[in-house]
């Protein structure tokens, strides 16, 4: 390509969308993210001059250049049934307007990213209405659920992804990885690929004291690598359960007399809470939570039977965040709870630089 293709990225988060676009040649002209510590985030890594921390509302359509695609994830408000459907409704506010930014940039493409429900919502609904007759009517859909294993992320999450296209439909990108490697496809990347190696016994609790100013206020940071590898100090009882959770094994290797009460009443369900993640495969999905075993498979994947070498801990925020697929570097403003919820929030990186290489060949 002769010069960069440009991009708006919408509900910007941390920037992991944009990193992956990044990657493949894609030049962002507006960001817009309405946390301060995301936002901060973001311009860490992409710069603060093309990033709004805001509401996405207030920003008039003067301040919206024309670019190849726009970029985002807009917040779903009606899981729970809309009922009427109607497009007024107020839940539907943040879907209105990344439509007006559609509308009013003109992108050849746009991409929508959410989570795998999404496809069940009436939100969902609503789009594809806006594209049959409204104001997404120039534009053709091309719609699914993508696991990020597939596209070189070590992490199995699945996500919804809508492509809409004014040059022509555009299908979603076809795998690149898979569990058997094999008809031009790799493996799937593996926990062990992307942390193994790293201090199994991290020499703190907390973030290095610094801040930086963004937006005209000083925020935590600017933290990078080694930096989020921080532990935590669970007590002699966590730590007895933690012991018993072999790799892959969860709740459910735990002897009674280790159990809450709440999963002695539950004997089903809820398979992954108390997991231990596996060497040689995917992780499960990073939540924004990850730092809490209780809520997912975080623990370390570092267990033997023989009980000589067992890291019994939960994953640090840079080992979620390289699970995640940002880079070693990638640098991060705001607290521990801040930073946590950027990465469990996030667009791993490796999937969005695969459906940015994908529509690059349509739009070169």
């Amino acid at each position: 390509m002769t010069s960069a293709l440009s991009m708006i990225d919408l509900f910007a988060g941390c920037g992991g969308m944009t990193a992956g676009f990044r990657d493949e040649g894609f030049e962002s002209k507006l960001a817009v993210e309405w946390n301060l510590h995301a936002a901060a985030t973001y311009a860490a890594n992409f710069g603060e001059a093309h990033t709004i921390c805001g509401d996405i509302a207030e920003v008039t359509e003067d301040r919206i250049p024309e670019v190849d695609v726009v970029i985002g994830g807009p917040p779903c408000q009606g899981f729970s049934n809309l009922g009427s459907k109607d497009v007024d409704d107020p839940r539907n506010k943040l879907w209105k307007e990344y439509l007006r930014f559609v509308v009013t940039a003109r992108p050849k493409v746009f991409v929508i990213e959410n989570v795998e429900r999404f496809r069940k919502s009436s939100e969902f609904q609503l789009l594809l209405d806006e594209a049959d007759h409204g104001m997404i009517k120039d534009y053709e859909l091309s719609h699914g659920v993508l696991l990020a294993a597939d596209y070189g992320v070590a992490q199995r999450r699945p996500r919804t992804i809508v492509i809409g296209s004014r040059i022509g439909r555009i299908p979603l990108p076809g795998p690149t990885h898979a569990k058997v490697a094999g008809l031009g496809q790799d493996q799937w990347r593996t926990v062990r690929d992307r942390i193994f190696g790293l201090p199994e016994r991290p020499d703190t609790t907390d973030l290095p004291k610094a801040t930086t100013r963004f937006f005209g206020q000083d925020i935590p940071g600017i933290f990078k690598g080694l930096d989020l590898h921080f532990g935590r100090q669970p007590r002699e009882f966590s730590l007895q359960r933690y012991d018993c959770v072999p790799p892959g094994g969860g709740r459910f290797d735990l002897p009674d007399e280790l159990l809450p009460q709440c999963w002695r009443n539950k004997p089903t369900g809820t398979t992954d809470v108390m997991g231990r993640m596996r060497w040689d495969a995917p992780s499960l999905t990073i939540r924004t939570e990850f730092f809490k075993p209780e809520k997912g498979q975080y623990l370390h994947p570092q267990w033997d039977e023989e009980g000589r070498h067992r890291v019994n801990r939960v994953i640090t925020h840079y080992e979620a965040a390289l699970l995640q697929d940002f880079p070693e570097d990638y640098q991060w403003c705001g607290s521990k709870i801040e930073i946590a919820k950027q990465i469990g929030n996030a667009v791993p990186v490796g999937l969005a630089r695969s459906i940015a290489h994908h529509l690059a060949g349509y739009l070169s």
